[in-house]
């Protein structure tokens, strides 16, 4: 049960299709705006959505958030991983053969930046070599938004929705 009262955004909009929105539009003015933020992470970065999702999954992993798993697990098997690869994130096996060296690179600079707060300089110089500056920018406002809500969903004790259709998430984002 959550620790504080779901409401809905006072703009008209149509219903929040998760209670996390529903938590979140408790802030009003800073709904509309996170909406548009974490849309344009799951929808308009040039960091590939595999390794987003990847990203994404390594967070609640690391921070044992069962309602961002529930989420994207789906999303990350819709953007190509696999069986193996889920798996082996649900395990904390970082280097797992499933994965390739990018995928690797991107696991292990995520739980340090989770677990330490920062990413080794050494990491952001290789990810950097790899795949650009604007990607590895991308990817940890990824890990940073996907750890606040972590931290969000934790403190307000919301329990798991159903996963939601990416079609949704898209919809929500424009409305907003």
């Amino acid at each position: 049960m959550p620790r504080l009262p779901l409401t809905e955004p006072s703009d008209g909009a149509h219903p929040a299709p998760l209670r996390l929105f529903r938590m979140v539009a408790h802030a009003e003015t800073a709904y509309g705006p996170w909406l548009q933020y974490g849309g344009s992470l799951l929808t308009r970065l040039e960091l590939d959505p595999l390794l987003r999702e990847l990203a994404i999954l390594q967070v609640a992993q690391l921070v044992g958030s069962r309602y961002e798993w529930v989420q994207h697990d789906p999303i990350a098997r819709a953007v190509g991983a696999s069986g193996e690869q889920v798996e082996a994130i649900e395990a904390g096996r970082d280097d797992d053969p499933a994965f390739d060296a990018d995928q690797s690179l991107v696991l292990r600079l995520t739980r340090t930046t989770v677990t330490e707060g920062a990413a080794s300089e050494e990491q952001v110089a290789e990810l950097a070599g790899r795949l650009g500056p604007r990607q590895v920018v991308e990817l940890l406002l990824v890990i940073g938004n996907y750890t606040a809500i972590a931290m969000l969903i934790a403190s307000t004790g919301l329990e798991p929705d159903p996963p939601l259709d990416p079609s949704q998430l898209t919809r929500a984002r424009d409305e907003a």
